[in-house]
């Protein structure tokens, strides 16, 4: 009985909370956190499962449980901790699941995402990674985080080439309000990119049929080669793509990431719904830049919405999953582009700042920078996990440099 009434009253709290902190501005944030996560690599996860051999319900299925799992996770996570906790699937890991997934079957598959996803929530319990973080300095991982962001910061302007009066009127929008209106800024820029879209590019609006998304129990099959060649490399990718920067993420906002809780029942979320589709359940990494800006909020404790926003909208699209993913895959490419990299700016500037602070650990910071925005990929692993090491190696031969030169 005193579970229940513990529980009754932290719901309570929670409820009150939201509502006293509740502002539009995070709202949005969080939308477009949500649509930055989901928007670029939908049609990824579809290839995905089709190279495992899954028929159009068995597709459905995978959203429905992505969907509820990252929204679920990400939204408990944000309004227990009071700070944004994007959560979203693995790009770099469906990347790895096109490349390789012709090998299982999608029953194999599936066993290898449940392994994955109980190896993600042990070790995340036991504070593994988190003992792993506490010796790479911050101005490394900011830089990392720079450099992986760049590409959404230049690509706003290579779309210069192409729509260049659609990108100039956003870009004069998104300045103005910047300097007059700081909160409302991204979010004027929203409303603007939707109503002066239709002038400058084609956008078709598909119909719509509003459904429930029925899940689809797909029977694990565990098999040595499945748990060797998929679930280990997946969870290797997911560390290194999904939760190294994305807990960098955080920290560089100042918040105090619960390391091992984060990792821990994100993984269990991804572990209880992997039978109905779940590869992955993760940190944000890129699209979490969006919820943790002042411009969510001038105060800190209360961006936590915009975490909360997010995980609503991922809800949504695993209850209504056919419906929404065709909904957003309608948006023209440009649009996105120049929306997901105007949402960056202020994230990519804050980081460059933080990484070249420290003028003793420039070097090593500039080195990561760089390898982190080259974008190249070794066995499967993406170039923000090799840029940090790079730059770590950098960051001890300096140091051990200057130690001599103490010496002496």
């Amino acid at each position: 009985m005193k579970i229940y009434t513990t529980i009754l009253i932290f719901l309570r709290q929670t409820m009150h909370n939201i509502i006293k902190d509740f502002s539009i501005p995070a709202v949005f944030a969080g939308f477009i956190t949500f649509l930055i996560g989901i928007s670029v690599s939908s049609v990824l996860v579809i290839q995905a499962a089709q190279i495992l051999g899954a028929h159009p319900d068995q597709i459905s299925s995978w959203f429905w449980a992505l969907g509820l799992g990252i929204g679920v996770s990400g939204l408990l996570l944000s309004a227990w901790f009071k700070y944004p906790v994007a959560t979203s699937w693995s790009t770099a890991g469906l990347a790895l699941i096109i490349a390789t997934g012709s090998g299982y079957t999608l029953y194999e598959a599936i066993g290898a995402f449940l392994i994955c996803g109980l190896l993600t929530a042990i070790l995340g319990f036991l504070g593994v990674f988190e003992k792993l973080l506490k010796y790479i300095p911050q101005s490394l991982t900011s830089a990392m985080l720079a450099g992986v962001l760049l590409k959404f910061g230049i690509a706003v302007f290579a779309q210069l080439n192409h729509e260049w009066a659609f990108i100039l009127i956003l870009l004069s929008v998104y300045i103005i309000t910047r300097k007059v209106a700081q909160r409302y800024c991204i979010v004027i820029t929203l409303l603007a990119g939707f109503v002066i879209c239709p002038y400058f590019m084609v956008w078709n609006i598909p119909q719509l049929d509003f459904h429930l998304t029925q899940p689809v129990w797909m029977q694990p099959t565990f098999t040595w080669s499945a748990i060797l060649g998929l679930a280990l490399p997946l969870f290797l990718i997911n560390m290194a793509s999904q939760y190294l920067p994305g807990i960098a993420m955080i920290k560089s906002y100042g918040y105090t990431p619960h390391v091992k809780y984060l990792i821990g029942w994100t993984g269990v979320a991804q572990t209880l719904l992997a039978p109905f589709g779940a590869f992955s359940t993760n940190i944000a990494a890129i699209s979490a830049a969006v919820s943790l800006d002042d411009q969510v909020h001038p105060d800190p404790k209360k961006r936590y919405i915009a975490g909360i926003s997010s995980g609503f909208f991922y809800i949504l699209t695993g209850l209504f999953a056919t419906t929404l993913t065709t909904f957003l895959m309608s948006f023209p490419t440009v649009f996105m582009i120049a929306l997901a990299g105007i949402a960056l700016f202020a994230t990519i500037g804050h980081n460059i700042a933080q990484a070249f602070s420290q003028t003793h650990e420039r070097e090593a910071a500039l080195m990561t920078f760089l390898f982190s925005a080259s974008g190249v990929q070794f066995f499967g692993i993406g170039s923000a996990f090799w840029g940090l090491l790079f730059g770590f190696a950098v960051y001890l031969i300096f140091k051990v440099k200057s130690k001599s030169k103490t010496h002496e």
